[in-house]
């Protein structure tokens, strides 16, 4: 039986989310890959202005 999951990943830099989500991803199989919903939020904390990375992958494993 094959499910259908997902992985969510969240950083302050892209390069961070960027690392995170490749070394994710040579943990699938390319068949299991589905997609990438990805999202950049931002907002203010008094003077600092702070960013959010993030990225979902939807992929396919067996058993879940």
């Amino acid at each position: 039986m094959l499910a259908i999951l997902v992985k969510c990943f969240d950083e302050e830099h892209e390069l961070d989310l960027e690392e995170k989500v490749n070394l994710f991803l040579t943990t699938l199989s390319e068949d299991s890959f589905i997609d990438i919903k990805y999202a950049i939020c931002h907002f203010k904390d008094g003077e600092e202005q702070i960013y959010s990375y993030s990225a979902m992958v939807i992929y396919r494993k067996k058993g879940a």
